[in-house]
C-alpha cells in the first residue's frame, strides 16, 4: 500500500492532550482535516514501552484501528541530564492524575536539589508515528537541547515549556523559555517541529 498522505485527508490526532492537539494541527499546516481521539471517544491506551517511539507507535496503531482513519500520534517528554534522563517517557505521569504541570515542574526542581546537581542541561524529545488502519506504521524522532530555569516563566505553550530555554541564542528568542515564546517561533524550532520535518520528508 502507498504510504502517501493525500492532502485533505481526514486524520485522527491520537492524543487527549489539548496542547499537543493544537501543535499537531499547526504543524500539519491545514493540509488535513484533523479530529482528535478524545472527540471520537477513543480510550487512551496503556503505554508500556520504554522509548518515545515505542509509545507513539502504540498510540497511533490503536487510534487507527479503532477509528478506521489514518492516525498521527506523539509521545514526547523532558529529559534532564542530571536526573539520568528523567522524567523522560514518564513526563506526563509526573503531572499526576490531574495533569498538574505546575506540580511536575516543582518536582523536577526538587529532584535536582535532592541530587545536588548544578547541571541544568535538558532536552525535549518528540516521537511522531503515523499508522494506517490495519496497515503499516512510520515513526520518527526529533530533539532539541536546552537548559532549565526556575521559577517557571511564561504562560504560552504547555507542559514543561515554562522551565525550558532552548539552545540557539537569538535564533530561538534569546533567553526566552518555550512558555514565553510566540507559538509560531516555538513551532519553527521545537522537538515536535524537528520530528515533523522528518515525517514530511518521508510521507509528503
Amino acid at each position: 500500500m502507498s504510504l502517501h498522505l493525500p492532502v485533505g485527508a481526514r486524520l485522527v490526532a491520537a492524543t487527549h492532550n489539548a496542547g499537543k492537539a493544537r501543535e499537531l494541527a499547526a504543524l500539519l499546516e491545514a493540509r488535513f482535516q484533523i479530529v482528535t481521539a478524545s472527540s471520537l471517544g477513543l480510550i487512551a491506551p496503556d503505554e508500556p514501552e520504554t522509548t518515545f517511539v515505542g509509545n507513539a507507535v502504540i498510540k497511533a496503531r490503536v487510534a487507527a484501528d479503532a477509528s478506521g482513519l489514518i492516525a498521527v500520534a506523539d509521545d514526547s517528554g523532558l529529559c534532564v541530564a542530571a536526573l539520568d534522563g528523567a522524567p523522560g517517557i514518564y513526563s506526563a505521569r509526573w503531572s499526576g492524575p490531574d495533569h498538574d504541570f505546575a506540580h511536575a515542574m516543582t518536582l523536577v526542581e526538587q529532584r535536582l536539589e535532592e541530587v545536588g546537581a548544578d547541571d541544568r542541561s535538558a532536552s525535549f524529545v518528540c516521537a511522531l508515528a503515523v499508522a494506517w488502519p490495519g496497515g503499516p506504521v512510520v515513526a520518527v524522532e526529533g530533539r532539541i537541547d536546552g537548559t532549565l530555569t526556575f521559577p517557571p516563566r511564561g504562560r504560552l505553550g504547555f507542559g514543561y515549556d515554562p522551565i525550558f530555554i532552548p539552545r540557539g541564542g537569538d535564533e530561538t528568542g534569546g533567553n526566552q523559555t518555550f512558555g514565553e515564546m510566540d507559538p509560531a517561533a516555538k513551532h519553527a524550532i521545537s522537538h515536535r517541529a524537528r520530528a515533523f520535518a522528518k515525517l514530511k520528508a518521508a510521507l509528503f
